[in-house]
């Protein structure tokens, strides 16, 4: 089938999803509906002709100054972020949407504006259009349009990502290239103690390990199912010992386990000797008293760096036995230095670990970014008479680190840890440290002697 005949079949498709005439009966509620989405559409147009002009404008205001364009962008995306207070990666991808209607596709960014489509529609179509090489994007574009106007949303989707995946002259080889060069890892936090641990990668290699998984999995199961004597068990689950009660494993969670078990502890030799040695280090945060009382624990949790409260079984467990996880106790004494003044420009390792279990994550608005990812900056530069310590101190990932210093942005540490930030246009940002570090009184050798509060950092 050549491009002409995919395109005349595209067309077929969206002609069959034209929504029926109303009825002259039927209520008007849903007309009502219907004006307000257009609406929405068309506030929506609005916003991405503000936001392209707003970007613009930051951009001239800052190569007026010599500043470099790259972090000029940078600088922006934070301050949208912030302004709408949403994450960086949310008003990233606003700009890139505003930018894409108003200098590529202006017939989308009118139907937008007419509400002739919706504004998933104008985003799905941009990231999908925009996959294409640049000279088949304006004839893709068009018709992807006429398949906005016509189809809902999810039928849109496929529509327009088959119509480009035929289009496309880069051959799928190359595509997958460059798709693995995007290969990644992440975690994301949840609620009840739990996370979600996510990889990109390709699908053979996926595939692989899951089923990987599966076949080990299954053999467990079997091996275990085979020594669990006298137990009814279901045929895909086996008996597990929790709290001195029997419980079930399926073989989903299995496979949870065995994940686990293989990227935690195991070993490939294969790896050169520095790689194998590398071992998991995760800070735990536990209340002295709640390792000793229920009762307390309810009150004051562990804390797990990044995801939040976890269970005081699994913390005791952490803090009696496991080797590689930092415990970290609370407690009102502690010997903590907590500045070298201007001796020295690098803080010394215990500064450091402070700084990053006060904030726990990079203290730009809006950042996620783990504070053992993050560099440490002088809140006050160094250059500047800035000192080496506490309170002022902070981490800040590479991105944010560099647009402090370079994007226009201004920094203020206070007393109480909280770091405020003042954008280019002149709006203030609060940040808030994840943890109150104590309140220490100086001892005559300049040593922390006490923190009324009632905890400590993690020494």
């Amino acid at each position: 089938m050549d491009e002409d005949d995919a395109i005349d079949d595209d067309r077929r498709i969206a002609r069959s999803w034209e929504a029926p005439p109303s009825g002259a009966d039927e209520p008007d509620l849903i007309d009502q509906v219907v004006g307000m989405a257009s609406l929405v559409s068309s506030f929506a147009a609005q916003r991405a002709v503000a936001i392209a002009e707003a970007r613009t404008a930051a951009l001239v205001e800052s190569a007026s100054r010599g500043g470099d364009r790259g972090i000029a962008e940078r600088s922006f995306r934070l301050e949208l972020s912030q302004a709408l207070r949403v994450t960086e990666s949310t008003a990233e991808r606003l700009v890139s949407q505003a930018v894409a209607l108003t200098e590529r596709y202006d017939p989308v960014l009118d139907a937008l504006g007419r509400g002739a489509i919706t504004e998933q529609h104008a985003r799905i179509l941009v990231e999908t259009v925009d996959t294409a090489e640049a000279p088949l994007r304006g004839e893709l574009a068009t018709f992807a349009l006429e398949l906005a106007e016509r189809m809902p949303v999810g039928h849109f989707r496929s529509a327009v990502r088959a119509l480009v995946e035929r289009a496309r002259a880069v051959s799928l080889e190359q595509r997958h290239d460059d798709a693995v060069r995007m290969r990644r890892v992440s975690v994301e936090a949840d609620s009840d103690g739990m996370a979600w641990l996510s990889a990109y990668l390709p699908a053979v290699e996926a595939r692989a390990i899951f089923h990987r998984l599966t076949a080990m999995g299954s053999a467990l199961l079997a091996d275990e199912r085979e020594h669990a004597a006298g137990a009814d068990l279901a045929e895909t689950s086996v008996g597990d010992e929790v709290d001195g009660t029997l419980a079930t494993r399926t073989l989903d969670q299995v496979r949870a386990d065995l994940l686990g078990d293989l990227l935690v502890d195991a070993q490939v030799s294969d790896h050169p000797e520095a790689v194998r040695g590398v071992r998991a280090t995760i800070a735990v945060t536990v209340p002295v008293l709640s390792l000793l009382d229920d009762d307390a624990a309810a009150s004051a949790p562990a804390e797990l760096d990044g995801v939040g409260p976890i269970p005081i079984r699994t913390a005791r467990t952490l803090c009696g036995t496991a080797d590689g996880w930092m415990r970290v106790l609370t407690h009102p004494e502690t010997g903590v230095v907590l500045s070298v003044g201007r001796t020295r420009y690098r803080p010394p390792a215990d500064l450091r670990r402070l700084v990053r279990w006060r904030s726990a994550r990079c203290t730009a608005p809006g950042c996620r970014m783990d504070a053992n990812r993050c560099e440490i900056d002088h809140t006050v530069a160094w250059e500047h008479g800035g000192e080496t310590r506490a309170d002022n101190l902070t981490p800040l990932c590479k991105g944010h680190h560099t647009i402090k210093h370079h994007g226009g942005w201004q920094t203020r540490q206070h007393p109480d840890d909280v770091i405020v930030w003042t954008s280019p246009a002149g709006r203030r940002y609060r940040v808030e440290p994840e943890r109150r570090a104590p309140r220490f009184i100086p001892g005559s050798a300049g040593r922390a002697s006490r923190a009324p509060d009632g905890e400590a950092p993690p020494f």
